[in-house]
Formats: C-alpha cells, structure tokens, sequence
C-alpha cells in the first residue's frame, strides 16, 4: 500500500508526463531566441530553441546562399518543416549561426567572407555553446551544404570544441583544387533571386508549392543581397584525414552536389574510426526542407545517441 508521500510523488509524475507535450509544444510555437556572440570583436546573431529538459546540444551552420531562419526554422501554416523544432521535440537545445553577412550578422568592415573567418567565428560560438550549457556533453556541429565545409574545416583545426559533425550535402570535391586569386578588391553585393532561392528543390513530389513559396519568401527577406567569399583556396586545407571528430556524412540520393563517387572517397578517406554515411532516398540538396525531414532528423539524434564502448 502506498503512503500518502508516495501517492503524491506519482500523482506529481503523471501530471508532469501529460504537461510534458504541451510544454515542448509551447515552446516550439514561440519564435527562436536571438543570442549574440562576439568573434574577433564582431557580433555574431545566434538564434537559439531549447528543449526543457535537453539532452544534448547541436549547432547547425547554413549554406552558401540562405541564413539560419530560412533553412532550419522555416514556418508554413499546415506544416512541420522547422528542423529547430524538430531537434527540439527530441530533446535538443539547437543553436544555428548567421555567418557574417548573412540574416541578422552584418558584414565586417572588409565587406568579406573567408573560409578561415567563418571556421573561426564557428569555433567561437562551440565555446559559446559549452559554456552556456556546461552540464551537457559537447555540441554535436551540423552543416549544410556550404556549411559542411566550414564545419569540417572548424573542427579540423579545434577538433577538442565538438563531440562529432554531420557534413550534410558535402559539396568538397578533393581532386579539385583552388587557385591562390588576385585581391577581389570591393564586394560585388548581388541582389538574391526567387529563382536561386527554389532551385534546390528538384526531387519530385517531394515538397508542397505552398512551402516552397514560403521559403522563397522568408529567404529573401532575410537575404536579399548575396554575402560575398573570397580566398576560397583556404578550402585546400580540408582533408577528410583529418578529420578526426566522429562523423555522419549524410546526403539526399538526387543530390547533384553530392554525387555518391564523391561521398565514397570523402568516406573512406575520414579520419576517425567512428563514421556513418547515410543517403535520404528520394532526397535532393534540401531534403531537410522537404518529405525527407524525418529521415533527416532520425539520421542526425540516432548519430548523436548512438551506443559506444565506455
């Protein structure tokens, strides 16, 4: 029989277990928090969700083109696609960056973006991150596309800061090699387009026009000028062999930036022991916007919870 302690004590956890979802559901229904890190003297916007009780942490890096909020918090009426909530609902404080020049990150007074600045800045904010969750193991780094490779190239060089990476949409090609340039001299500042802004979705069927209509939308109300990069032959120093951090190469099976022959070499080319590849089939270069997004999810938190040797 129990006592009166021990009859409040499970009342008190039945309760807390049918709040729980409607916690985490609130929580997910507000809009992220804007943090602000300072790298090298310049503010850097870090938009944060957090679960109640996380897990773990993950930091996610944006491609080439597009901010944070376009590509991991996208909000369409009648649909799931926001990869932040999504971590979320699995018991994850999710951090993701605005590099310099991109959404709410102002350019720096060059005007330019270099693959050794944004690993940098990355760095700063995984000290950032660990810091502001000290009780939790360290961030697990996530990249998309062109962030892929400032993830690698991040943790190539403070491999200490992360406790793995996902490269998703690895677009490095190690074969080819960029040339040293001349000085670029001022930044060309291109206006985005619509059309840029929809081209990744090519899997058929795979997203609705209404979302994509609203990642059009949000995209280039937060970028609409192009951020600009310079001394790409920095991207040299990438070596999968190097890479030492535990690893998922994840990419969608229509991705044309990540062609499987690619990948393979990337693969068996990576520097520790403890690796993954996995391919989203029916995905392309956005599967983490599109149908694909659960397989996504499910990739990423099985990576980050799976068993290892003590």
């Amino acid at each position: 029989m129990m006592s009166p302690m021990t009859r409040r004590a499970a009342m008190h956890v039945a309760i807390l277990a049918l709040l729980l979802p409607t916690t985490l559901t609130a929580q997910a229904q507000r809009p992220p928090t804007r943090l602000t890190v300072v790298s090298d003297g310049h503010p850097l916007a870090l938009w944060a969700r957090t679960a109640v009780r996380p897990r773990g942490v993950i930091v996610l890096l944006h491609g080439r083109t597009w901010s944070a909020l376009p590509d991991f918090d996208l909000q369409v009426p009648g649909e799931r696609l926001s990869v932040m909530q999504a971590l979320v609902a699995r018991g994850y404080s999710v951090y993701a960056l605005d590099a310099r020049g991109y959404g709410a990150t102002p350019r720096d007074s060059s005007g330019w973006l270099t693959p050794s600045r944004a690993a940098n800045d990355v760095a700063a904010v995984l000290r950032f991150v660990s810091l502001r969750q000290p009780t939790l193991p360290k961030p697990t780094l996530v990249g998309w596309s062109y962030g892929s490779m400032v993830a690698h190239l991040a943790l190539q060089q403070h491999p200490t800061l992360a406790s793995g990476v996902v490269l998703f949409g690895f677009p490095y090609d190690d074969v080819r090699k960029s040339p040293v340039a001349a000085d670029s001299g001022e930044p060309p500042r291109e206006a985005n387009t619509a059309q840029n802004a929809a081209s990744d979705f090519i899997a058929p069927n795979a997203i609705s026009p209404r979302a994509i209509e609203a990642y059009v939308a949000a995209a280039l109300k937060a970028d609409p000028v192009r951020s600009d990069w310079k001394a790409l032959h920095e991207w040299n120093e990438l070596s999968a062999a190097k890479l030492t951090v535990p690893t998922l190469l994840l990419h969608g099976e229509l991705d044309p930036y990540a062609p499987i022959a690619n990948q393979a070499t990337v693969f068996s080319h990576l520097g520790s022991p403890d690796r993954q590849w996995i391919i989203l089939a029916g995905g392309d270069h956005a599967a983490l916007l599109e149908a694909t997004l659960p397989a996504f999810i499910a990739a990423i938190t099985n990576f980050i919870e799976r068993p290892r040797l003590p």
